[in-house]
């Protein structure tokens, strides 16, 4: 580090003050810096949009939009004071997940209950989806819905570690039940 021994008296630093000293300056001297000018007085910028008094609202004709029909269960965040006048209708919620959902919108939606309850309801309506294909007669394609064609097009080597992780865990959990019930016919 290098120290300076001279006298504070002998340090003359006036020009660089008066170079620093933007007080002085006009603001035409920093026109070519963006935004600036920004915060100066608003009877001074001429961007600035004045006021019309009185204000011009001839040919206004704004009235509320007319709220949709409610014919089913809509969710609204707890922090909200009502529904929207427009919202989605495409599912409604039924059945278990329908319930879950009902319970996870009791919460706030900074809460984490809420998000992992949206969650859990998610997975148990895709069972609910396949358990309605069934009762119809209709055998749902899991391997197609899935994308396997086209996962095994253009990444073969992610779909092959996916099938090799799903076979190790449905062999050990296979080797677990066969031990166990080898177990219980030695007693």
């Amino acid at each position: 580090m290098d120290i300076q021994t001279r006298p504070t008296s002998q340090r003359d630093h006036s020009a660089t003050r008066r170079e620093r000293d933007d007080s002085k300056k006009s603001p035409a001297d920093f026109s070519h810096i963006k935004g600036w000018g920004a915060d100066l007085d608003p009877k001074n910028r001429p961007a600035y949009p004045m006021e019309r008094t009185p204000p011009r609202l001839e040919g206004l004709h704004w009235h509320d939009v007319e709220d949709q029909p409610l014919k089913m269960k809509v969710y609204h965040s707890v922090e909200r004071p009502g529904i929207t006048p427009v919202f989605g209708t495409s599912t409604p919620p039924s059945g278990i997940s329908g319930k879950i959902r009902d319970v996870a919108y009791g919460y706030s939606e900074n809460d984490v209950r809420h998000w992992m309850l949206l969650l859990f309801a998610d997975r148990i309506n895709v069972v609910e989806g396949i358990g309605q294909d069934l009762m119809r007669g209709h055998i749902p394609n899991v391997f197609a819905e899935m994308g396997i064609k086209a996962e095994w097009q253009h990444n073969r080597v992610g779909l092959i570690g996916k099938a090799a992780v799903a076979s190790a865990v449905i062999g050990a959990g296979y080797f677990l039940l066969k031990r166990r019930d080898a177990r219980a016919y030695q007693y």
